[in-house]
């Protein structure tokens, strides 16, 4: 696949915040008022983008800027998207108004919340998951300038920071879904809660465990069959070239993902991985590189993109910390045929300086808007980007 820069205008990037795992405030409800609505039509223009490389026939441009940590996305069936953020306390909702491929309206949902990385919408609801608890908006998008006090769904997930912050989504089975990483790089926890990715009915009642042996999943989809993908983030701390982050499939609850005694599905850990053998797990439907830190996916289904891409997973690696050169800060597509990946590739980069070994970005989650165009979220330039085609 042969890599072309774009060039197209960008956005200044107003109030870029850390992504530090703390914290992030009280957890008091304030409703959004008006005064708290952006435009987004009003930011100026400022660097270029032509840093990001992108196949023969893509474009990358700005969909909404000022958006601060932007994290997990959701869409509602209006259009509207629905943003988390880790290291902040809000949830944005996202609207395109006149429909020309640019966010004109962000207004501010929630906040005071405890690091809401995770957003879902189902049935007009609005689902926000804190550290260890989630919440409900009713009929949220009936008064966006003024969203009412939450719900509270579930309150009684673990309250540890280390892995803490979720990512949320619902399945075909109309189930929520939510993960709950291991409190620590490795370790065995006496907790079964741990390091698994649970599910339960929407109104909090039926919690199980759906996965185990999941390290820290910030992201999940599901193919047409109605069988989970998801990413896994790799142990650290044993080398640069390993252990591969993941991305597994799912395709009945009860399953073992290896954590902590395997990883990628062949490599024992050399302090718990004499307790079982590699054989004993389910091994990753595709190894994905040392450190990348695989967080959102999505399987392509809209009609813009050239039809080699419709069923493929796009998959947005925000970087690797634990590496002497950096990988990762770049978007992954991975091809799937008969329900198993058979190819993987690089869709876009750019968003890491090779040479100086510094990201000026880093893509989060992606999203498939109907009219086929793909956002990706970036959490450290704080904006969203849409990528379309021409051909």
């Amino acid at each position: 696949m042969i890599l072309k820069p774009i060039r197209l205008a960008f956005y200044l990037v107003i109030g870029v915040l850390s992504v530090a795992i703390s914290s992030c405030g009280e957890s008091n409800k304030e409703a959004a008022t008006a005064e708290e609505v952006i435009d987004t039509a009003t930011t100026n223009d400022g660097d270029s983008l032509s840093k990001i490389n992108l196949p023969e026939g893509f474009e990358i441009s700005i969909y909404a800027s000022g958006i601060d940590n932007a994290r997990s996305m959701a869409i509602s069936p209006s259009g509207t998207i629905y943003v988390g953020n880790r290291g902040g306390d809000k949830i944005y909702a996202i609207q395109d108004t006149d429909k020309d491929g640019k966010a004109d309206k962000t207004f501010v949902v929630a906040s005071g919340l405890k690091t809401p990385n995770g957003v879902a919408f189902k049935d007009g609801d609005l689902y926000v998951g804190e550290i260890s608890r989630l919440l409900k908006y009713p009929n949220v998008e009936a008064n966006l300038e003024a969203v009412g006090e939450p719900v509270v769904v579930y309150d009684d997930y673990p309250t540890d920071e280390h892995h803490g912050w979720k990512y949320i989504a619902f399945g075909p089975d109309g189930k929520l879904y939510v993960p709950v990483g291991a409190p620590c790089n490795i370790c065995e926890s006496e907790k079964e809660i741990y390091a698994t990715i649970t599910r339960m009915n929407p109104d909090g009642t039926g919690r199980e465990i759906f996965a185990r042996g999941v390290r820290n999943t910030v992201g999940m989809t599901w193919d047409a069959e109605g069988n989970m993908w998801f990413t896994d983030n790799g142990r650290d701390m044993l080398g640069d070239d390993m252990p591969d982050c993941e991305l597994n499939k799912a395709t009945e609850a009860g399953m073992h993902f290896g954590y902590p005694y395997c990883h990628a599905g062949d490599i024992s850990d050399p302090e718990f991985g004499s307790k079982f053998s590699c054989s004993d797990f389910v091994a990753p439907a595709q190894k994905l590189g040392a450190h990348v830190a695989p967080l959102g996916l999505r399987f392509y289904n809209g009609d813009m993109f050239p039809a080699e891409y419709k069923g493929s997973i796009f998959i947005a690696q925000h970087g690797s910390w634990n590496r002497s050169k950096k990988s990762g800060y770049r978007i992954g597509l991975v091809k799937v045929e008969n329900g198993k990946a058979v190819n993987y590739s690089t869709f876009a980069d750019g968003w890491l300086d090779e040479e100086e070994q510094e990201a000026w970005g880093r893509p989060v989650d992606v999203q498939v808007m109907p009219d086929g165009s793909l956002l990706i979220s970036d959490d450290k330039a704080g904006v969203i980007y849409r990528v379309t085609y021409k051909a």
